[in-house]
């Protein structure tokens, strides 16, 4: 249960009698393959030694897990929440009410089977947390509500008591009623379809296919001759049907990593504005409850892969302080739709997600390309070299530099198109990405400083890249490739007087504010 305000010394509680089973598990499961790897030394030199060495080996986790639940404690006063945790160097972390940030929830496999939830308490401090690894499910929404709740009531209590007139009665002010919760998103299981067009888990399949390749020369079924009798059985066959057979392969394989990874990981996804934050929950085996205050949130960013702009899909974070990283996905790959609408209820405007960008001209678009075809430009030098040491046909490098300028072409092309930015209802937006379209706003308010660089290519054509420094999100925003005279007037129409003394002169040197 939720320890009750107290005095100090009063009011200290454990956490769950369920952690003696969670850590042990958990310290018995890292163990193990020390324990193994010791078990067959012991076997291989001397018998005498395993009556003794077995016992610590297996009870000494067990009793090495349970030390966490035996020296963890916390409580929640009126105006802070502490833990206080350690055997020989004792550790007590506190945190004021009013500087809770955010209670995120989570809860692995082995966490659900004991009724647990690990709560995670951020007070936006250099992304440092206290955390409460095994709470009982009840008690951990309890506590989140509790601290959600306190957190405003203490805001609201500052601006109260410095209002009261000298010799008023001190009654303290009747908290307000508490808005109902306001469901933002849930999960459509007709959002599957996008889960192929988003390429985040190519990364683990490949992955996947590393380890197996690494421990496939030891399979007992895989060895030269059978290699070689696979190669000359898939050689009776013509290559165009082997590669159809691959390629279908590779796809079905594809559909199920996907579309199993898009469901485990957005299972019972739902999204709700509440006690001034959001609320995100989502987990198959894994359940994850992730709280962003809405006060530290200081714009979103709206990602269109390459892919699924095919079939109008959409991803959704936003940028916020206090988070760790910055950056947190609220919306799995969904309709673009459903981004834009929910980004801007976030952003509570209506426009800068979807209003036209401003161009940033013909200048732009040649540096675009020329970024591109340099890189192609790279690998076709890289593939030359090799002909002239290999001596392989030059027809393939021939080949190869069509193919790449032609693509380079076409990816710089892209990305000019991506580029822009616009000042839409005090919110800076800009407009960026190579493949995948990037849409970026940030609130003006949310601007601490402007540098603005120039290349030594970019001054002889007049263009600039605009950098708006944040503490939220990446903590920067950039508008790329932006004529001079442009950016320092974005710059000062966004943070008017920020800019005064610069923009009466054009500067020579990159100006940092």
């Amino acid at each position: 249960m939720i320890p009750a305000p107290g005095s100090p010394g009063e009011g200290w509680a454990r956490l769950s009698p369920r952690k003696l089973l969670l850590d042990p598990v958990k310290a018995v499961g890292q163990a193990l393959v020390p324990v193994v790897v010791a078990l067959i030394g012991i076997s291989r030199s001397d018998m005498r030694f395993w009556p003794l060495v077995f016992p610590v080996l297996i009870i000494g986790p067990i009793l090495f897990g349970a030390l966490p639940w035996l020296t963890t404690h916390y409580r929640l006063t009126d105006t802070q929440i502490q833990v206080r945790r350690g055997l020989l160097n004792k550790n007590t972390s506190t945190a004021p009410l009013d500087r809770v940030r955010s209670v995120d929830l989570e809860a692995s496999l082995l966490h659900r089977v004991l009724g647990l939830q690990k709560v995670q308490i951020g007070t936006g401090v250099d992304d440092d947390r206290i955390t409460l690894d095994a709470l009982a499910a009840a008690d951990a929404h309890a506590l989140r509500t509790t601290l959600l709740h306190r957190r405003t009531q203490a805001e609201v209590a500052v601006p109260a008591a410095g209002a009261e007139p000298a010799g008023a009665p001190t009654t303290p002010p009747a908290p307000p009623p508490a808005p109902a919760p306001v469901v933002l998103a849930r999960i459509d299981w007709s959002w599957l379809r996008f889960a192929p067009f988003s390429l985040s888990r190519l990364v683990l399949l490949a992955g996947a296919v590393g380890v197996v390749s690494q421990f496939g020369d030891d399979l007992p079924i895989w060895n030269e001759e059978t290699a070689t009798s696979v190669w000359e059985w898939v050689t009776q066959f013509a290559i165009a049907a082997v590669a159809v057979v691959l390629a279908a392969g590779g796809l079905a394989l594809w559909l199920v990593v996907s579309i199993s990874g898009y469901v485990v990981q957005w299972w019972s996804f739902l999204l709700v504005r509440e006690h001034g934050s959001l609320h995100l929950t989502s987990g198959l085996f894994t359940t994850r409850s992730i709280t962003v205050e809405e006060a530290k949130v200081r714009g979103v960013e709206m990602t269109e892969p390459v892919l699924m702009r095919i079939v109008g899909g959409a991803e959704l974070s936003t940028l916020a302080t206090g988070v760790e990283s910055g950056v947190t996905q609220v919306l799995p790959p969904c309709p673009r739709a459903v981004a834009v609408g929910v980004g801007e209820e976030v952003l509570e405007h209506r426009g800068p997600l979807t209003d036209a960008l401003t161009e940033h001209g013909p200048q732009a678009r040649r540096r675009a390309w020329f970024r591109q075809l340099r890189l192609a430009l790279d690998v076709v030098v890289v593939a030359a070299v090799a002909w002239w040491f290999l001596d392989f046909s030059w027809w393939w490098v021939a080949a190869l530099a069509v193919v790449l300028l032609v693509l380079a072409a076409a990816v710089g092309e892209a990305s000019y198109r991506h580029l822009g930015h616009a000042l839409s209802d005090g919110h800076l937006v800009a407009g960026s990405g190579t493949l995948a379209r990037i849409r970026t706003v940030l609130e003006t308010d949310g601007i601490i400083g402007w540098v603005v660089d120039q290349s030594w290519w970019q001054r002889r054509i007049g263009l600039a890249d605009l950098t708006a420094t944040t503490a939220a999100g990446h903590e920067r925003v950039l508008v790329r490739d932006v004529r001079l005279d442009v950016a320092v007037a974005l710059a000062d129409r966004a943070t008017p007087g920020l800019l005064t003394p610069f923009v009466s002169r054009a500067p020579a040197e990159p100006v940092r504010t």
